[in-house]
Parts: C-alpha cells; sequence; structure tokens
C-alpha cells in the first residue's frame, strides 16, 4: 500500500471534497501532494456532521450544495491515483452514506478507485464486523479513532480492529483548530503504543508548524484538517491550491 510513515512526521490533510466544487478539490490535493503531504484524507460531506465544528460543517454544507456524493468522492480519488501512485488516499465518511452505498459495493468501488483505506467516524468497533470483513476482503485499511477517555480494554479494541494507521484524537470535543496542543495526545499514544506496532497518528486541533512539530516527536504523523479548510474558505478559487500548498510547505 502506498501508506508510508516513513518519514516521520508524516503529514495527513483532510479536505472536505466538493468546497468549493470537486475540480477545486482535485487541485488542491494535488497541491498538497506536491509540497510534501504524505497521506490526504477526501471527507465525504454529510448533512449531519456531529463530529466536525464549524469550519468543516460549513465546508460540507458548501460542498453538498455542489451536489457532491460518496461516488463522486471515489471518481476523484481514482484520479488522484491516477496522477499520484505513490500518495496515501484515505476516505473519511459518516457511516451513512457508506451504509446507503452498501458495504460489499462500497468496498469494491473503493479498491478500483485505488484507495488506501477508510476512516469512518461514527463507526465503532463494536458494530463494525461486516464493515471490517468487506473491506479486508478488498485488502483496505480500516483506520479508527481512538480518544483520551478511551479504557485500556478499549484501546486494545481498537488497536486490535485498526490496519494501515491509528488515528489518535488529541482532545475531546469537536474538530476544529485550536491554540495549544493538547497535553493528552501524547499520553494517549504512549498508551497505544502498548497494543500496537501500527502507526499512530495524531489530529483534532492541529493548526501550526509548532504544533506539528510538538506532536511529531512522540506521533509518526499529524493529521490537519480544518486550518486547511478553513484556509480554503478563506480564498478565492484560483488561488486556493497555491495557498493550500504554500501553507504545508510552511507546516513541515
Amino acid at each position: 500500500m502506498p501508506l508510508d510513515f516513513t518519514g516521520k512526521p508524516s503529514l495527513i490533510a483532510y479536505l472536505t471534497c466538493g468546497d468549493p466544487d470537486l475540480a477545486a478539490t482535485r487541485e488542491i490535493a494535488l497541491a498538497a501532494i506536491g509540497a510534501g503531504a504524505a497521506t490526504i484524507e477526501l471527507g465525504v460531506p454529510f448533512s449531519d456532521p456531529v463530529a466536525d465544528g464549524p469550519v468543516i460543517q460549513r465546508a460540507s454544507e458548501r460542498a453538498l450544495r455542489q451536489g457532491t456524493r460518496l461516488t463522486d468522492v471515489l471518481k476523484l480519488a481514482r484520479e488522484l491515483r491516477r496522477e499520484r501512485p505513490r500518495a496515501g488516499l484515505i476516505v473519511f465518511s459518516y457511516f451513512n452514506p457508506v451504509l446507503r452505498m452498501g458495504l460489499e459495493r462500497f468496498a469494491a468501488a473503493a479498491a478500483e478507485a485505488g484507495v488506501d483505506g477508510a476512516l469512518i467516524t461514527d463507526l465503532t468497533v463494536e458494530e463494525a464486523g461486516d464493515y471490517m470483513s468487506a473491506m479486508r476482503k478488498r485488502k483496505l485499511a480500516t483506520v479508527f479513532l481512538a480518544a483520551p477517555t478511551s479504557t485500556g480494554v478499549r484501546l486494545k479494541r481498537i488497536a486490535a480492529a485498526s490496519s494501515g494507521f491509528v488515528y489518535a484524537v488529541s482532545r475531546t470535543g469537536v474538530t476544529g483548530a485550536r491554540q495549544q496542543l493538547s497535553a493528552d495526545a501524547r499520553e494517549l499514544v504512549q498508551r497505544l503504543r502498548k497494543f500496537t506496532k501500527l502507526p499512530v497518528a495524531v489530529g483534532f486541533g492541529i493548526s501550526t508548524a509548532e504544533q506539528f512539530a510538538e506532536a511529531g516527536k512522540f506521533a509518526d504523523a499529524v493529521v490537519v484538517g480544518s486550518a486547511l479548510v478553513e484556509l480554503i474558505e478563506r480564498s478565492p478559487r484560483d488561488k486556493a491550491a497555491k495557498a493550500v500548498g504554500e501553507f504545508v510547505s510552511r507546516l513541515i
């Protein structure tokens, strides 16, 4: 699989696909990869993104107004895989769009598009058996979220269900840029290391080069999402890709 965390810390860049439109998302993703992002999280817009803060909520609303659907995201993934065969590509979605498509159909379409796996943000490991079975038949990674509030028993379960990498949520609450990296992040990564040899990525709230460097001292990868989505929101459409490329270059 193209997922590669050897260049520690690796940058995982989250984008809400279809914001401001799909063609722009493609240009932005290519710019992020060109500037050094190792993996792109292709966010599927959803009408009720309960885990996300206002920045990504607004992006989802804009993308849905453009008519962006899961099938469009997979088509975009196929284009990115063709143009950047070595980049990591992860579909980031709520469970409802995947369930509506059908688990087997989603896994088949994701594999055909060339993505490396998926992260279903509101799917718990306890309810993920059928999903994991469909994904693993296609050799696709199943990435799960681990929270600072998770018990050791639950972290062990999350680690066992994960493949590709484990996503450590740096703090409780919704997504969104923060002034400081939570102290919970380092402890959570240390706790996860007891249960898995997979790479651990830290996300939620990381928005500056200083936070990126700090998280990179203990994590294999760092996820940056809201800061990028907000930059796209503020930028004219024809300048968004360049702005993201410059931001990523400064970040890493």
